[in-house]
């Protein structure tokens, strides 16, 4: 009874070491295509912690990313005849047991924005299925999760977030025993003690309040575009799934012009209303008709738009709906040749130097014309700090461009594309805005 005894409190105390899943959220939406820009996260828990229950929670659908879990036990290496004749001594707790140079494989295949297909692993056979599959597809967030996670090192480094779910030992053993023993028919094995976490969550998959913050820390970083971190002054406003279908929407090639013209001035709508919230703004107070005072806050007076013709006559019509009676100018400059530099039209408001200005354009490129009218604004004697430029989609080129030459001016976008191709075309893009937009492809 002794020697039991002591045998039971060792596969407590060996059972309590930490068995880890990896939680990264690499790129965070910079601006990869959709396709690569996947997150990819791990949640880590001691064996038996409820891991894929945290992952499952940590990403169910309320946030505005699409994300796809990848579970480490379907990596188990097949076993021989030889390992199958003594599959009760086989130790598949023991990092020998898994195939990581498979599941390297598909990370990075995942990571790189293409589908893979994970195996399955069947435990009444003790090997893969080998007539069926679970295609993953890349996403904004991809979970890694399991026992032993955490073991190799080029896994941790594909790693930006290590969970560890913990939980009681006692608990630990004895959803082990239930699993292994009844639907497995295996004995207790212990596991080996990890120490790479960067968060260890108590109560594992019960514990809301710290899976609500990874989750929101999660959204925090996907929403947050590495250009942002570079140039303070560049806003892109918080991506849900409505701007994401949105923008689906009006990146089609197939769409009719009709829901083109309709999607995008919802888009422009929004941007504008988020570009506004960057005025100034002085504390006003108003008797309500119940007769309390709230306090609030008094729209800026002095404003104007400026479109940059053509295409950015597109977003006038969202600034009126949004500033009743405000006056817009317009600047038309060439965009072939000479680096699109030339000015051939400008007509502004006489008192625009006192003025905060909303510079339209639906799509920055290269910055070069969008320099151009900056440069003219400057000219006319508005302040560099008083301009906000307003577009729906950024290339990573023209935010350079422009934020470097006008450090002090903010630009508000609704996504920032992933580059420019040798043609100067914004790629995923919408191609030429103005055409689609006014019907005159």
């Amino acid at each position: 009874m002794a020697e039991e005894t002591i045998s039971i409190d060792y596969v407590m105390e060996a059972a309590s070491g930490p068995h880890f899943t990896g939680l990264r959220l690499d790129g965070l939406l910079s601006s990869p295509p959709a396709s690569s820009s996947s997150a990819h996260p791990s949640s880590a828990a001691g064996f038996a912690s409820n891991s894929s229950t945290l992952a499952a929670d940590s990403t169910a659908p309320k946030q505005a990313f699409f994300y796809r879990s990848v579970g480490r036990i379907h990596f188990i290496a097949g076993l021989t005849p030889e390992e199958s004749e003594r599959v009760h001594e086989y130790n598949f707790d023991h990092p020998d047991a898994f195939d990581t140079e498979q599941l390297l494989e598909c990370i990075q295949t995942l990571r790189s924005g293409q589908s893979v297909h994970v195996p399955i692993y069947d435990f009444k056979i003790h090997n893969r299925s080998s007539d069926s599959f679970r295609q993953v597809n890349a996403s904004d967030v991809i979970i890694l999760e399991g026992i032993l996670v955490f073991h190799d090192q080029r896994l941790r480094n594909l790693m930006n977030m290590k969970i560890f779910a913990d939980e009681e030992a006692d608990v630990r053993l004895s959803r082990r025993i239930r699993r292994d023993i009844v639907e497995r028919a295996r004995d207790i094995n212990s596991v080996l003690e990890q120490k790479y976490a960067d968060v260890i969550i108590p109560r594992g998959g019960e514990n809301h309040v710290a899976i609500d913050l990874i989750v929101q820390h999660i959204h925090t970083k996907l929403g947050q575009h590495d250009l942002c971190k570079i140039y303070p002054n560049v806003y892109v406003i918080q991506s849900t799934f409505q701007i994401r279908g949105m923008h689906t929407l009006i990146r089609d090639r197939d769409i009719s012009k009709h829901d083109f013209v309709f999607y995008s001035d919802r888009l422009i709508r929004l941007v504008v209303e988020h570009g506004l919230g960057h005025l100034p703004f002085t504390e006003k107070q108003v008797v309500t008709p119940t007769g309390s005072v709230y306090t609030g806050v008094d729209f800026c007076k002095k404003l104007c738009g400026v479109s940059i013709v053509r295409s950015g006559e597109s977003m006038e019509n969202a600034l009126r709906a949004c500033c009743k009676g405000i006056k817009i100018g317009k600047i038309l400059i060439h965009r072939v040749g000479d680096n699109g530099k030339q000015l051939i039209f400008e007509k502004l408001p006489k008192d625009i130097s006192e003025r905060h200005v909303l510079l339209l354009d639906p799509v920055l490129a290269t910055g070069n014309s969008a320099s151009q009218a900056i440069e003219l604004l400057i000219l006319k004697g508005v302040p560099e700090s008083r301009i906000i430029f307003l577009n729906l989609v950024s290339a990573p080129e023209g935010i350079h461009c422009v934020s470097k030459r006008f450090p002090s001016l903010k630009i508000v976008t609704s996504e920032i594309d992933v580059a420019l191709n040798e043609e100067f075309r914004v790629i995923p893009g919408m191609g030429e805005f103005g055409d689609r937009y006014f019907g005159t492809e």
